[in-house]
């Protein structure tokens, strides 16, 4: 079955800035689904260009962990939130994202996609990324979003 944004005026088509919105926002919301029963879980990201992927990282049990090990696809959102306008309707940038997850055994991968969630979310990344030890890091659950499609609406830029 396919679908298509309705509001054809609000629809992003422009692959780059879809892509912009993924490496601009700090979360996503990805929807889970395990025996028919469904799950959304918030958690912060880096955005990888160039692998198109989403890296994360996550305990190593519970709820989560869980589900991503029984179906490995997922659909997730991004939101830039610009709030109410002058002209009282609500601003927003949403980009939508369909992907299979893995869970990362790879040290160097981890490395890889730490760096990528150290640059994107923090001030002084290099000062960061000095002080992750690969012993900690090995240690840590970490999971990709291979992306597969996206798709995105935009209403109103905030004025500058």
């Amino acid at each position: 079955m396919s679908f298509h944004v309705r509001r054809k005026d609000r629809e992003i088509t422009d692959s780059d800035a879809l892509k912009e919105v993924l490496k601009s926002t700090k979360y996503v919301t990805i929807a889970l689904c395990m025996n028919n029963e469904p799950y959304l879980v918030s958690f912060s990201h880096g955005y990888d260009e160039a692998r198109n992927c989403l890296y994360f990282h996550c305990a190593d049990e519970g709820k989560k962990t869980v589900y991503l090990k029984a179906n490995s696809k997922v659909w997730g959102q991004a939101v830039q939130d610009y709030g109410v306008t002058d002209e009282c309707d609500y601003a927003y940038t949403s980009v939508h994202f369909r992907g299979t997850v893995s869970l990362i055994d790879d040290l160097p991968e981890k490395q890889h996609g730490m760096a990528v969630m150290v640059r994107q979310l923090s001030k002084n990344p290099e000062e960061k990324l000095a002080k992750i030890k690969p012993e900690k890091l090995a240690e840590t659950t970490m999971g990709r979003i291979n992306i597969t499609y996206m798709t995105g609406k935009q209403h109103q830029y905030p004025k500058q």
